[in-house]
């Protein structure tokens, strides 16, 4: 596949190819398609993992991770979506539409004037080494997150750095979700941070796609993890 076209198009259950994988992920929907996904390397050369950017995907993928991502959130009778900077806000928007809700609340990495610097947390970010910014919540919003089942959502969990970083903020804000969600969990790297720093488990993380940390062997890229 040429880089252009990853993302774009859903496949039929039967494309998927086992491994070792050369340069592209066969990452299952709920469904049992299949959504081909770039291998990236890490920074040792040795380790790599399956990438996807939401905002460049085709909008037939984004809808579908979205209503999948839906569905998954929908028996827990949420009262509002909370969705992360940067390419976590799209998705976190569109998923609040299908449950039904009339809008959700975005956090923001831009400073207003009006925003208040003892509601903001530093933020990094896996895509973007070296990179920190802070992390706001808009006062005027955080009415509508009173006495409310809340979900965060991000376009993908990895190491857990940035859905922490959208934790810390709700609890600077006096709030705990009721659940994290994404349209990737990408390895389990996440899982320490989130059980450890906020009391989550795996059964309060939603995920449409999972996708395993990968290691380059002689032949390709093997999944490390189950």
């Amino acid at each position: 596949m040429e880089p252009h076209e990853f993302w774009q198009e859903i496949h039929p259950p039967e494309d998927a190819v086992p491994p070792p994988w050369q340069d592209r992920f066969p990452a299952r929907l709920p469904d049992g398609r299949i959504l081909f996904l770039p291998i990236r390397a890490l920074g040792d050369g040795t380790t790599g993992i399956a990438s996807l950017i939401l905002n460049q995907a085709g909008f037939d993928v984004e809808t579908t991770l979205a209503e999948m991502l839906a569905a998954q959130l929908a028996p827990l009778d949420l009262d509002i979506v909370v969705g992360l900077p940067t390419l976590g806000l799209s998705l976190a928007r569109s998923v609040a539409e299908r449950l039904g809700h009339a809008r959700y609340v975005p956090l923001g990495t831009s400073r207003k004037f009006w925003y208040r610097d003892e509601l903001s947390i530093p933020l990094t970010s896996i895509t973007s080494p070296g990179a920190t910014k802070r992390l706001y919540i808009d006062p005027r919003l955080l009415p509508l997150l009173e006495g409310a089942r809340v979900a965060l959502i991000d376009d993908v969990i990895s190491s857990g750095t940035s859905i922490t970083a959208g934790l810390d903020l709700l609890k600077l804000a006096g709030h705990r979700p009721e659940t994290v969600g994404a349209a990737m969990l990408q390895t389990t790297r996440w899982k320490d941070m989130l059980s450890e720093g906020h009391g989550l488990g795996e059964d309060h993380v939603k995920g449409v796609i999972r996708t395993p940390l990968l290691r380059r062997t002689p032949e390709g890229w093997q999944p490390e993890e189950s």
